[in-house]
């Protein structure tokens, strides 16, 4: 079968590409930018673009369909090619819908912390022997790609996204799924773009609720009023299980994980994560996993990437890379840091990099959630707001909408992290939010420029 992607370059668009090549499909792709990780990944598969850009001449009567990308538009050349000669197109959550029709279906949905409950699921599964089908936002450790798909498996296990599933289907990505089981987290309005206010958002994950199928189980946060207010219209042959964050303790010897009969070590912190476990828990029971396995299996999970990913640069500056974006992720993930490591310099930094966070009618959901840091820098690179034709918010509005008098504001990664070094102190954490990539910089040279101020050079 050949299929044919377009925007082939996005995360998830080409961990597919990279699965149905291995199963043996004919893949071709395009896109107008392909950026690591996603070019080193199709360069190691062979299925690399010979060139970036939309070259129509790629489908052709030999295309047995097409799967489009949320960020290829409507009037795509390549999408109205395929469109004109008749070929199938398919969204990438169609297509996996297709996929995994005959799986137990585990679909975790929430505006945070959705890519580490599928990850700690996916983990827990493996470590006890599941064959699964999966599909994850972000990498994980001991998986090789963020996607599979095996005939021979009987469950699947998915992240599921609430924005738009292509430019020809705008329903939510998650709308495909029909899950068994299905997860909410928490609704935190986000997706400003695609879902104009805080009632029409929310709206979807009911929209959710309802796609479960017939006898399946909806579990979610307790804690949650947003939550809370669809599980009140939930169909009755649903059986709804609502968890809570579960118990945690920290201390020199590191993170615990604590119930009323046992008490396990981890490697991740922070009461937004102990929540996130919670959720895993639950879906891993329901599919079979008991507590002696899920307990010892949650020892070795190490977190999916950048999500709290942490770098060592000696004993005085510690560096964590998070995802953190929206308004309740940015404020948990400072407040864990700032727990984890009471009494130390925390310089977090957020770029402002999606279009909710530089829309200035959303920005005021940002008040004091950097309040936990000793200093607050905000980068919004110049490109960006080009780039999704948006005007920027001014100095005035940003000050304004996150308050406090922590805040430093700039307007270039290069000059951010030139002036890093100088806010450096005794015992530095230097938190990094952000859901792009800070114009490209170089982690390393930056691990580099805090390790010479700490070292006086």
């Amino acid at each position: 079968m050949n299929i044919h992607f377009i925007a082939i370059g996005g995360a998830v668009m080409h961990s597919l590409a990279i699965a149905l090549s291995r199963k043996g499909y004919k893949v071709t792709g395009s896109d107008e930018s392909i950026n690591d990780p996603a070019a080193r990944n199709l360069r190691r598969e062979g299925i690399m673009p010979s060139e970036e850009g939309w070259f129509p001449g790629r489908i052709g009567d030999k295309t047995d369909m097409v799967i489009a990308g949320m960020h290829a538009r409507e009037d795509n050349p390549e999408l109205v090619k395929a469109r004109k000669l008749g070929i199938e197109i398919l969204s990438m959550p169609a297509f996996i819908a297709r996929q995994t029709a005959d799986k137990r279906r585990i679909v975790v949905a929430g505006s945070h912390g959705k890519t580490t409950i599928t990850s700690m699921i996916m983990h827990v599964l493996r470590h006890n022997g599941f064959r699964f089908d999966y599909l994850t936002g972000s990498e994980v450790e001991g998986f090789d790609n963020q996607v599979h798909l095996d005939q021979s498996s009987t469950i699947a296990v998915i992240e599921g996204d609430e924005y738009p599933s292509s430019p020809i289907d705008v329903r939510p990505k998650f709308l495909h799924y029909r899950p068994h089981i299905a997860i909410i987290n928490g609704i935190d309005w986000d997706h400003i773009n695609a879902f104009p206010d805080e009632e029409e958002y929310c709206r979807q994950f009911s929209r959710f609720a309802d796609s479960i199928e017939e006898g399946g189980t909806l579990l979610w946060f307790e804690g949650d009023r947003r939550v809370a207010g669809i599980i009140e219209k939930c169909r009755p042959d649903i059986t709804n299980r609502s968890y809570r964050t579960h118990g945690y303790f920290s201390n020199r010897t590191g993170t615990y994980a604590a119930n009323h009969n046992r008490m396990v070590q981890v490697s991740f912190f922070g009461g937004h994560n102990m929540q996130n476990l919670s959720a895993a828990y639950e879906a891993c029971r329901a599919v079979g996993v008991d507590d002696d396995q899920f307990y010892e299996a949650i020892q070795s999970f190490r977190g999916a990437s950048g999500r709290l990913e942490r770098t060592d640069i000696d004993d005085n500056n510690i560096i964590y890379r998070d995802f953190a974006h929206s308004p309740s992720k940015v404020r948990a993930t400072v407040e864990a840091v700032a727990e984890q490591h009471e009494g130390w310099n925390i310089i977090a930094v957020l770029e402002l990099h999606t279009f909710s966070s530089l829309n200035s009618a959303f920005l005021p959901r940002y008040r004091d959630t950097l309040g936990g840091a000793t200093t607050a820098c905000i980068l919004i690179n110049k490109e960006i707001g080009g780039h999704k034709v948006l005007a920027p918010p001014s100095a005035e509005e940003i000050k304004g909408a996150f308050g406090g008098d922590n805040l430093m504001l700039f307007d270039s990664s290069r000059e951010l992290f030139a002036l890093m070094p100088e806010l450096a102190k005794e015992k530095n954490i230097w938190l990094l939010m952000s859901s792009g990539n800070f114009g490209d910089e170089s982690m390393e040279e930056l691990g580099k420029k805090i390790k010479g101020a700490g070292d006086g050079s």
